[in-house]
């Protein structure tokens, strides 16, 4: 069998042939590919091609794909028995690492999935607040919530309208869209609705549009204007929780949210997602307080096992100083391949993250990334994948590199990229 005749298999019995939008290769052409087997930096498909690979699980595989530590980790869970639906020991130790580890979260709930991560923190903070409205901020996505589909009007200011169909355009009018970077923007909502808003989420490090940074004192600003209204600031560190710093990007940035969600690394690439944050606030959650928040398979112990494991390895590790490392000789080769190829694409890097965007000029918010030459991403991701490279299957994805990946791998991609660049 091969991947054209399983993905047309697949459509008769999945929705567009895909179990997740983006793997259906809709935003560079094409088909996609069905993985066998994978390892370290590496995959492999039906056909028996090999690529490396800078998806990693979109985040999860920090420590390369089938990392022996989870691997054992996960058996030893199995033998005891694969779900309870009872508290086990496992999910105790877990939410003492994460509130070892990210000093924000005094207490922590396990959930299934990021989505039900910011989803719960959603709820749980306008049943802290008793407020109904909430801040987001164009090109951060924040799982599929009813709430969170939402993108922005005609104006930097005006309420958003649903952005998926089956979104009730009355729940989306609780939802206030605005540019990520925009600092006058921030302050006039708040000065105009600010008793009203419940609470501002925002990934810290925009991952969902590609990858941008915020400019110097805008999460400051955030974070100032959300104390002074009373209203709850989320991280959602689904993406950048331990994997830019052992604290999350909180950490580096030195800013303390009132709520974070997190989840894939703490999965070791099992189904899982969490959400943490002040004591009084968490012990507003059921059965103590009054907002509903549950889940069957919360704190399965497979999951837990997985992402102690992988955890526990890179504290032993140190890993982030080597992901730096990693990170920056990766940047450094695709530099040098942009400079050959007579292309001046902005490429952008935060630790063991990144983007490079078929634009020039800066890139500081959704409206940036969207001047990107979408049909010549396309043409160069084909390139890639010809060559056994494998990105993302869209501009506005980020890329993650994992401490498998060796030197030789980030030579051979350099090339590879260089190549490809200039057909």
């Amino acid at each position: 069998m091969t991947s054209q005749t399983l993905f047309a298999e697949a459509r008769r019995y999945i929705p567009g042939g895909v179990n997740s939008p983006v793997r259906a290769f809709r935003g560079v052409g094409g088909e996609p590919f069905f993985v066998d087997r994978a390892k370290g930096a590496h995959i492999w498909d039906i056909e028996g091609k090999e690529y490396i690979d800078y998806v990693g699980t979109w985040g999860p595989a920090i420590l390369g794909h089938a990392p022996g530590v989870i691997q054992e980790a996960i058996a030893a869970a199995a033998l005891k028995g694969v779900s309870f639906g009872i508290p086990n020991p496992l999910e105790v130790e877990m939410a003492r690492t994460i509130t070892e580890w990210v000093p924000s979260i005094k207490k922590v709930r396990m959930v299934n999935s990021g989505t039900e991560a910011t989803m719960s923190s959603i709820r749980l903070a306008r049943g802290f607040t008793g407020r109904d409205k909430i801040v987001k901020f164009e090109g951060c996505y924040h799982g599929h919530v009813d709430s969170l589909l939402v993108k922005a009007g005609s104006g930097a200011l005006t309420h958003g309208q649903p952005d998926s169909a089956g979104v009730p355009a009355a729940l989306a009018q609780l939802t206030i869209t605005l540019p990520f970077n925009d600092p006058e923007a921030l302050r006039a909502i708040f000065a105009r609705e600010g008793s009203q808003i419940a609470a501002v989420i925002v990934e810290p490090i925009p991952a969902n549009a590609g990858l941008y940074l915020p400019r110097p004192g805008f999460l400051e600003l955030l974070r100032e204007l959300c104390s002074a209204y009373d209203a709850l600031l989320i991280f959602d560190e689904v993406m950048t929780g331990f994997r830019l710093a052992r604290g999350g990007y909180q950490e580096r940035c030195g800013i303390t949210p009132d709520l974070t969600a997190l989840g894939k690394i703490i999965g070791g690439g099992l189904p899982v997602g969490a959400f943490g944050g002040r004591a009084e606030i968490m012990d507003q959650l059921s059965p103590d307080g009054p907002v509903y928040q549950a889940g069957t398979l919360s704190g399965n112990p497979l999951a837990m096992a997985a992402g102690l494991a992988q955890l526990h390895e890179l504290e032993r590790l140190n890993a982030w100083d080597k992901l730096e490392a990693i990170g920056a000789e990766f940047e450094e080769g695709t530099r040098v391949a942009l400079k050959k190829a007579g292309r001046d694409y902005v490429f952008q890097r935060i630790g063991s993250m990144f983007c490079l965007y078929f634009t020039s000029g800066e890139v500081w918010n959704l409206a940036d990334a969207q001047r990107s030459d979408r049909a010549g991403f396309a043409r160069y991701f084909h390139a890639c994948r010809e060559a056994g490279v494998y990105f993302a299957p869209s501009q506005f994805e980020a890329g993650f590199l994992s401490l498998a990946h060796t030197s030789e791998d980030l030579v051979k991609t350099a090339q590879i990229v260089e190549r490809a660049l200039g057909a």
